[in-house]
């Protein structure tokens, strides 16, 4: 690691000591009162502190509390439930947590005043409004968690871990030259994707060859170097969904609205229709449920190199009744023009190309990142389509299309949200890196204190299946 980065995160740690020498750790599962089925992406959280997580797909979580903190509250809720909330000290682990449904009176959709706004896209444009208000309006850090993991129908290929910082000067500020990110530690499996990505290779010589045709190279494994085809891998990484592309892109949906082509900017009607579904309840407040439908256009990425267009967009976005705040957007970009759909049927099997969920925490008023989901297939293995006829029985071919894309999954935790400016303006003067490639030696100790998502079962099956093969810590 550079040592003025080095420099900046032992300067970090001295600041937050205080969550760093001694932890409670809480441990628990959150289920649905009525149905006993486990809630995914419930937030659990010490109030009026910056200290959380959230609930993995089997509704399990675990959360490292600094020992000043235990006489504080704890809360655990989830949109259109009752909260639960309890000391910390006075929390059980491994007892689920339940919760019941709370959905507040639609009467009152209809008792309201003239000027509020009466439709789904007059909320949505309000709440577009309102953003400058209910996003940080002074630079700030946060420490978060990152895993990424990529895997075929057949098995998994990578799974990485990655402590990371983000820096943000504002939401005013444009995101490609005011936004950072650092990855400060990691811990990962042995990258085992070097063995089946020739399209990736062939992709990444068309665009760092000059007069590149495909009749020029023999795409055969064995006589393609490793180091070239992982330098591919990495190129292709960071154009399809490296963290540069999920935090300065367009998929950041809420923070860079304000880009000058911005999926929620100005003609955010134009790709967008939004209906109001229905009214819930979160932590006792009054919350909007809308549904995000197509609009008249399709909607595009832009994404360098890939043809990422024509798609419709279907979700849900969950928007605070009292002050039009963002708390939660869920968004799949589905296939939907003719080329499209040709494309994503015939190559990835699937018309959803692009999933993701962004969830928000209130902190002082205003709205912090807390969680992202980033789901995308991703090409690997195609190559030269005249080798098509060397798979001759229905099992070649059906394995074939089975390899010839990556699953790639992204999950990030947001927690500790730093403020000093002190702290804040130190950082800024060292090198920051989002490369979750370059070697970093195993901490383990940094590890033992460090708030991380809970692997949900699938992900623990994923850790057995690679370590098989290779250790999750190597270096």
């Amino acid at each position: 690691m550079h040592r003025g980065i080095k420099h900046f995160f032992c300067l970090l740690l001295v600041t937050l000591s205080i969550n760093a020498f001694s932890q409670t750790e809480l441990k628990s599962k959150v289920v649905n009162f009525m149905t006993y089925e486990p809630l995914e992406n419930a937030s659990i959280y010490i109030e009026n502190s910056t200290i959380g997580s959230v609930s993995n797909i089997d509704g399990k979580f675990v959360l490292s509390v600094p020992k000043g903190l235990v006489n504080d509250t704890l809360v655990i809720s989830s949109i259109g439930f009752k909260s639960f909330r309890i000391l910390v000290n006075d929390f059980v682990n491994d007892e689920d947590v339940f919760l019941e449904e709370d959905i507040a009176s639609l009467d009152e959709i209809l008792i309201i005043a003239e000027t509020r706004p009466k439709t789904g896209n007059d909320v949505v444009l309000r709440a577009i409004e309102k953003l400058p208000e209910n996003l940080p309006e002074q630079p700030f850090l946060q420490k978060g968690f990152l895993r990424h993991k990529e895997f075929n129908r057949r098995e998994y290929k990578w799974l990485i871990e990655s402590a990371i910082t983000l820096y943000d000067s504002s939401y005013a500020s444009g995101a490609s030259d005011n936004l950072k990110i650092n990855v400060d530690e990691n811990r990962k499996s042995y990258d085992l994707r070097n063995v089946d990505s020739l399209f990736v290779y062939s992709s990444y010589l068309r665009s760092t060859v000059k007069n590149f045709t495909m009749k020029s190279k023999q795409l055969r494994r064995d006589t393609i170097e490793t180091s070239k085809l992982v330098e591919a891998i990495k190129w292709n990484d960071e154009r399809v969904n490296g963290l540069d592309f999920l935090f300065k892109g367009k998929l950041n949906l809420i923070r860079n609205s304000n880009m000058s082509n911005g999926l929620f900017g100005d003609n955010i009607l134009e790709n967008h229709q939004f209906k109001i579904d229905t009214i819930l309840v979160d932590n006792g407040r009054k919350i909007y449920k809308i549904e995000i439908k197509k609009g008249l256009d399709f909607v595009g990425l832009n994404t360098k190199g890939i043809y990422n267009e024509g798609f419709e967009s279907k979700g849900w976005l969950y928007i605070y009744w009292d002050t039009f705040a963002i708390k939660k957007i869920e968004y799949d970009l589905i296939a939907a023009s003719d080329k499209q759909k040709t494309r994503s049927k015939s190559l990835l099997g699937t018309l959803n190309n692009h999933k993701l969920i962004i969830s928000y925490m209130e902190y002082q008023g205003k709205m912090y990142p807390n969680y992202y989901y980033y789901e995308t297939p991703k090409l690997v293995n195609l190559g030269d389509r005249s080798s098509d006829k060397l798979y001759t029985t229905e099992e070649e071919n059906k394995k074939r299309k089975e390899e010839q894309f990556y699953y790639t999954v992204q999950e990030i935790l947001f927690t500790e949200i730093i403020q000093d400016p002190e702290v804040i303006s130190e950082a800024l003067q060292n090198t920051w890196s989002d490369d979750i490639f370059l070697q970093r030696s195993y901490n383990k100790e940094f590890w033992e204190n460090y708030n991380i998502l809970l692997e949900s079962e699938e992900e623990e099956k994923l850790v057995q299946d690679l370590t098989k093969r290779a250790t999750l810590f190597k270096e």
